[in-house]
């Protein structure tokens, strides 16, 4: 019984003395530079808007941020990395969607993406457009699903590999509309565009901001965007949800999080001052310009919630697409 009371006791100094240490690190947070993991190559979206975000987090800091790029695994290999990392608030990931279709497009994953890791803040969403080359004769929605339903399998799409969010769009646009049209896979988002543009493939969904010149210029037709609300940078493109697929909604994001165990008064911190940068005119015009939406990131507790239910929604479609488990 003595003995049972002084592991009880032992249990609850040690608890005491993490909370206490905790309160020291937050306190003196932060004391040095912090690291944002990009889990792309540089070049991306995501890495321009963190990099321009840098020096002006920097600025309310006090020290400085670091970029390092680890690409690989789709995404896994730098989440990998933050999920080991320790929960001081030094080192964040860049999270972007794929983050939750990962978890049911591999087989296994190194981490658990909601045990291993505290969203931090929710700063963009990326919404995508559906282009045709101009020769397939179709300027809308309506037009497109008549025609691939008239000729099943005929139809071509470009993508950038399974389980992605541009084959992930595709898949959600044939089960929403009862199509059935035949993917093409590439390595990466440029080459799949050129090859749409020069007739090769027929249609793709492409990320708005660079596709936006090639649709001014008449080199593919925009039939319509992925998110529920128009995108800013090109407010004449109608939502597909607009053009008569009700509720359609298929957008990318970025969310910051940082590895779990990582005290709360510093997320608590590092939300508000994510949410003070993005809020900034050149950073919310870059943004826009970008074709990304921003957004003003829900409170801690709502993005949680956020984060299990995109897991669950993308995982679903994962599911449907065939997929699940090919990683």
């Amino acid at each position: 019984m003595i003995a049972r009371r002084f592991a009880l006791v032992a249990i609850a100094l040690s608890a005491l003395l993490a909370l206490a240490l905790q309160a020291v690190h937050a306190d003196d947070y932060p004391n040095r530079p912090i690291t944002f993991v990009i889990p792309f190559p540089p070049g991306g979206g995501i890495d321009v808007i963190l990099r321009s975000m840098g020096p002006r987090l920097t600025e309310r800091l006090g020290k400085p941020i670091v970029i390092e790029n680890r690409s690989g695994g789709a995404g896994t290999i730098g989440a990998a990395a933050v999920a080991k990392a320790p929960p001081d608030g030094y080192t964040l990931l860049a999270a972007p969607s794929l983050f939750a279709s990962n978890v049911k497009l591999f087989k296994s994953l190194p981490f658990d993406a909601i045990k291993d890791f505290e969203p931090v803040s929710l700063v963009l969403r990326t919404p995508y457009v559906l282009v045709v080359n101009p020769s397939l004769g179709v300027r809308t929605v309506g037009e497109l699903i008549a025609l691939a339903k008239q000729k099943p399998g005929a139809l071509s799409y470009a993508s950038t590999g399974p389980g992605s969010s541009l084959h992930l769009s595709a898949e959600l646009f044939q089960s929403m509309t009862g199509t059935k049209m035949t993917g093409v896979q590439y390595r990466g988002a440029p080459p799949a565009f050129a090859d749409v543009i020069a007739g090769h493939v027929n249609l793709m969904f492409a990320d708005t901001g660079t596709a936006l010149q090639q649709i001014a210029e008449g080199k593919v037709n925009a039939l319509g965007v992925s998110s529920l609300t128009r995108v800013p940078a090109a407010p004449n493109i109608p939502t597909l949800s607009e053009a008569g697929l009700n509720g359609f909604d298929s957008v990318g994001w970025l969310l910051m999080v940082a590895p779990a165990g990582t005290p709360q008064p510093i997320i608590e911190q590092l939300h508000a001052e994510l949410e003070a940068a993005g809020r900034l005119p050149d950073i919310h015009k870059q943004m826009i310009d970008l074709g990304t939406i921003p957004v003003h990131s829900p409170p801690l507790p709502e993005l949680k919630r956020f984060l299990a239910s995109e897991i669950e929604r993308w995982g679903a479609i994962v599911e449907k697409a065939g997929v699940a488990g090919s990683q």
